[in-house]
């Protein structure tokens, strides 16, 4: 069995959970964790810094894929992207709210600030996006536009931040990012 094949039996493993867990059956979800939950735990750790943090970013975002699985349709994108598009989502709020974080002392708030600005998601990126088209059209973008994509949609970063980080104007980062989203949208269609 080739690479390609055990991605496409993965793949249709997680549409088929997700079409479980719309019809109400808990296997579903049990498929999910078994398959992904390492991976969603150490994706929402790196966003969030902190393990409790990322256990209850999963916890919630396992609930909202149970809420929300009849929302998923194969044919707008793969049931592994809409899973773990959910758990950022749910990271990014976790941010957001920052009242979590109120409970770390100043010195520790200010480390975990700097290690979420630290975040390189182009190092390693490839585990992010396993064997899939979405690999394969990352890999085909430059290197700038490729890593700029993921720190705006994997590591959370706004606009602002990306261009303070790269030292590039903010209108050039924005113009990066949207040829690049194009860019992947004509691969991916």
């Amino acid at each position: 069995m080739t690479e390609n094949d055990s991605a496409a039996i993965r793949a249709t493993r997680l549409r088929d959970a997700l079409f479980a867990c719309a019809a109400g059956r808990n296997a579903g979800l049990d498929t999910i964790l078994d398959s992904e939950g390492p991976q969603l735990l150490g994706v929402a750790h790196r966003i969030l810094g902190r393990h409790d943090l990322a256990e209850e970013a999963l916890q919630d975002a396992m609930l909202l894929i149970w809420r929300k699985a009849r929302q998923f349709s194969a044919d707008s994108g793969s049931a592994r992207g809409w899973i773990y598009a959910i758990l950022r989502n749910r990271c990014l709020n976790i941010l957001r709210d920052g009242k979590r974080l109120s409970l770390l002392s100043p010195g520790d708030l200010a480390t975990l600030q700097e290690r979420r600005q630290a975040i390189v998601p182009t190092e390693d990126w490839e585990i992010l996006a396993a064997p899939s088209r979405i690999r394969d059209c990352l890999k085909g973008l430059d290197g700038q536009s490729r890593h700029i994509i993921l720190l705006a949609h994997v590591a959370g970063f706004s606009h602002a931040e990306i261009a303070t980080r790269q030292d590039v104007p903010l209108g050039t980062i924005k113009s990066l990012i949207r040829r690049g989203l194009h860019a992947l949208k004509d691969c991916l269609t």
